[in-house]
């Protein structure tokens, strides 16, 4: 089997200190097929913090993610260069709420450096990131109301044309699970997942199959079978593998288990991309 992880995170995201170097050479090592840097860039923390106004900084973990994205980008592409014929080296880029700010998305879209872009929603408009909320003081209700927030939103990104992927559908039960035990239930919001996944699939972008779930106590991948196969019955045929690794010891973590899914949900090839175009290796 083929491995590959096109969803890693290096010392240019805000919530890593991942050597890019060590990071390359760790995934030379595992003799990845495709592997892909993808630092986070959020469109809602694009400007420097000024910009925001004081009321607002309690939606943001960090700010001026402009020079994040070109510190990330101006190294990915340098180091491939340097790997040429070693490794399939990715230049790639999380992009965080979208909607939150097209033009911020628009001026990384028009990037031509950049490869590969994932599109996520790490918090939906006046709330923060779902790492940072306290789910404990929350009624069952309420978190209800978010998830339902989240799904719209997601379905708002689905419609654009600024990202290639769809990263980790299911993130927004990560923290709630993993922390506090909640477990809830979001096959009420299946026939807008399932809009989400017709549009994704109509419009030749794919969604990823996150691992990080498997290591880090959630125990399923993002998403899980169920709603890969849901894609794939949407007509969906780009699907990527990603560890969402912030150290190097966490590169293609679980990635032969998100292989597994795509495979049991009927999909017999991976996806990576070069210059925004998916390319595709065998399911073996």
């Amino acid at each position: 089997m083929k491995l590959m992880d096109c969803h890693t995170h290096t010392q240019f995201s805000v919530d890593s200190e991942a050597d890019i170097n060590k990071c390359i050479k760790r995934a030379a090592e595992l003799g990845l097929a495709a592997y892909a840097i993808t630092d986070h860039c959020e469109c809602n923390g694009w400007y420097k913090k000024e910009h925001y106004s004081e009321n607002e900084w309690y939606l943001r973990e960090s700010f001026d993610y402009a020079a994040d994205f070109e510190n990330s980008v101006s190294a990915v592409t340098a180091l491939k260069e340097k790997w040429a014929g070693k490794l399939n080296l990715i230049c790639g880029v999380e992009l965080g709420q979208i909607i939150h700010d097209t033009d911020a998305a628009k001026i990384v879209n028009a990037d031509k450096r950049v490869d590969f872009i994932i599109g996520s929603v790490h918090q939906v408009r006046g709330e923060q990131d779902f790492y940072f909320i306290d789910y404990e003081k929350m009624t069952m209700d309420e978190i209800y109301d978010l998830l339902e927030r989240y799904f719209k939103e997601a379905y708002e990104v689905s419609r654009t044309d600024l990202f290639d992927v769809f990263g980790h559908i299911t993130y927004c039960l990560r923290y709630m699970k993993q922390r506090n035990g909640i477990n809830a239930d979001i096959s009420r919001y299946d026939d807008v997942i399932a809009d989400i996944f017709r549009d994704l699939a109509q419009n030749g972008r794919g969604i990823e199959i996150n691992t990080s779930g498997l290591r880090q106590g959630f125990g399923d991948c993002f998403p899980n079978l169920k709603y890969v196969k849901l894609f794939r019955d949407m007509g969906g045929e780009i699907v990527t593998i990603g560890s969402d690794s912030h150290t190097v010891e966490d590169i293609a973590a679980n990635c032969a288990d998100g292989i597994e899914i795509a495979r049991a949900a009927g999909f017999t090839k991976l996806a990576y991309f070069k210059k925004r175009k998916p390319y595709f290796i065998d399911i073996t």
